[in-house]
């Protein structure tokens, strides 16, 4: 990372944290994937029951592999034959790990979701959610992190799921109201009211979409 946009990131990260801390979560800056991965896996105690949502960051930083390797009780959705079985599972789950489509530069979270499990779950159910979030993802205002998950993070996940929408054509939102939407659920994540359920940890890099 070039060391000058390394030092607006974390000028912009000093932000970002207390405006999370306003909202009652929980913010960290990692300089390095290492560094995230080792942050989450310091507030995720051993024999934890785990899952997560697709959050491609978590799997960029390694944590997915960390946890698979390691002594905790993951509930790996994509090894499960009863795919409604796992994501069930998520509510009762000790942590959860998430991704953010984006996120205001006070702390405002913002994700868009098909099926609504991972909304879902980061709105109500598992005791606590670790957020990774690269620094990529965060935008000036609320209306400018809505524009960025579904002009950009939208259209590349229908494009990497191979599905039928307008976005998936064109690169960008065509508030479309087709069957392979994947822009049926958006969860604005704007405060919480139980104290240390959610942590986000910031990370120096581009991560995810």
């Amino acid at each position: 990372m070039n060391e000058n946009i390394t030092k607006r990131n974390e000028l912009l990260s000093q932000k970002v944290i207390e405006g999370l801390k306003s909202r009652n979560m929980t913010g960290y800056f990692a300089a390095t994937k290492e560094d995230a991965k080792r942050k989450a896996l310091e507030l995720i105690p051993e024999k934890s029951s785990v899952t997560m949502g697709g959050a491609m960051s978590a799997h960029e930083i390694g944590l997915v592999d960390a946890l698979k390797g390691g002594d905790y009780n993951f509930i790996d959705r994509d090894a499960m034959e009863d795919k409604r079985a796992a994501m069930l599972a998520a509510y009762d789950a000790d942590y959860f790990i998430a991704g953010a489509n984006a996120m205001t530069d006070d702390g405002i979270i913002v994700n868009i979701d098909g099926n609504a499990n991972r909304v879902s779950a980061i709105a109500q159910g598992p005791r606590h959610v670790i957020f990774i979030v690269g620094m990529n993802k965060i935008c000036d205002d609320l209306d400018g992190a809505m524009k960025r998950a579904r002009n950009v993070a939208a259209p590349i996940n229908a494009q990497r799921f191979g599905l039928s929408t307008p976005c998936a054509r064109t690169g960008k939102c065509m508030d479309c109201k087709v069957p392979d939407t994947i822009c049926c659920q958006f969860l604005i994540t704007r405060f919480s009211r139980h104290e240390g359920r959610i942590f986000v940890i910031l990370v120096d890099d581009s991560l995810g979409f």
